[in-house]
């Protein structure tokens, strides 16, 4: 005899059960991902003080110069806490970090937070107008060799991509010069940007330095975006789409493209790390005054602190954008997004 308590067992609730493990899951593979972020910086940290600290030279000998006599050597190490032991002035170090204080300049005595900033505006402008013209740039080529896949546009855009990956940033700067500043006379060297300058002016002064950039991270995200697609292409519903009639230039467009974006963000997120990094020669190539710029200067003053304050600026900009595209690649999985 059956009970009249008795109902039947609602599928809600394991429909719930599946989804909450998978959704749990999305969450702690993201907090993994930050928490690891935050590892690495803390490594980076340790390894750039450590590295800076091995480099051959002295300030206090370069300073004073080689007439110094060691008191007045000695007194210079006393006074930068040269004498404290290296584990001691590294956590003093990062304590001055976490507070927003990246220490003194030795050789000038200006705040190193306040010229780093300064300067960081500069770079970020730099890497950031690269960046807003290669993007779509590089998109666009990556959708029109796919969509002449085996023709003569996606031959011609392969041979000149693999050309650009081949050569190096310094050489295609001065390659750039040549062409533009001393032959055509229709570019500015070096590009000197200073407070006040108009924007107009200012992006016509970055340009070279721009073009650069550009050349360098777009043949990459074009190659990588091709690949992407191509990958798509011979899936079902691309297949479906065609058989609809629908144009080639549509199916990609409407179909492929969004379905390869984790790949082809994940790249861009990754090129954008190594922009931000990048700007370091060619900031050096333009005498460009960015945050590159100054590190260099500092690396031949021996200014440690100015180097570990850049070297550190570096690796969190290098790490977040890594993190970013791990963190977009895991949300871009429709596994994770849409559990079933």
């Amino acid at each position: 005899m059956t009970s009249s308590l008795e109902e039947p067992v609602s599928s809600k609730p394991v429909a719930s059960a599946r989804q909450t493990p998978l959704r749990n899951s999305l969450s702690q593979m993201v907090v993994r991902r930050i928490l690891l972020g935050f590892g690495l910086l803390v490594a980076a940290s340790m390894l750039i003080f450590g590295g800076v600290e091995a480099l051959p030279g002295d300030f206090a000998s370069t300073y004073l110069g080689q007439d110094a006599t060691p008191q007045a050597i000695a007194n210079i190490r006393e006074e930068l806490d040269l004498d404290r032991p290296m584990t001691e002035r590294y956590l003093s170090w990062l304590g001055g970090i976490v507070q927003g204080d990246f220490g003194t300049s030795w050789s000038n005595r200006n705040s190193v937070g306040d010229q780093i900033w300064k300067r960081l505006g500069n770079s970020l402008l730099l890497a950031g107008v690269a960046a807003l013209i290669a993007i779509p740039l590089a998109l666009a080529l990556g959708m029109i060799a796919v969509l002449y896949r085996n023709r003569i546009p996606d031959k011609v855009i392969s041979i000149l991509s693999l050309a650009a990956i081949s050569l190096p940033e310094f050489f295609i700067g001065y390659l750039l010069i040549q062409l533009f500043t001393v032959q055509l006379g229709v570019a500015s060297f070096p590009a000197t940007v200073y407070d006040g300058m108009g924007l107009g002016e200012r992006l016509a002064t970055i340009a070279l330095p721009v073009m650069t950039l550009v050349i360098v991270v777009l043949a990459h995200m074009m190659r990588m975006t091709r690949s992407a697609i191509m990958n798509v292409m011979s899936s079902p519903y691309v297949e479906t789409a065609e058989l609809k009639g629908l144009s080639a230039l549509r199916i990609i467009a409407e179909h492929a493209a969004p379905n390869a974006i984790a790949p082809v963000v994940t790249v861009i997120a990754l090129n954008l790390a190594a922009l931000v990094v990048g700007v370091v020669v060619v900031e050096v190539v333009f005498v460009y005054p960015g945050i590159g710029q100054y590190m260099v200067d500092a690396v031949t003053m021996r200014d440690m602190p100015v180097v570990q304050g850049c070297g550190l600026i570096f690796a969190a900009l290098y790490i977040v954008l890594n993190m970013v595209a791990d963190i977009v690649s895991i949300l871009a999985n429709p596994r994770l997004r849409h559990p079933r």
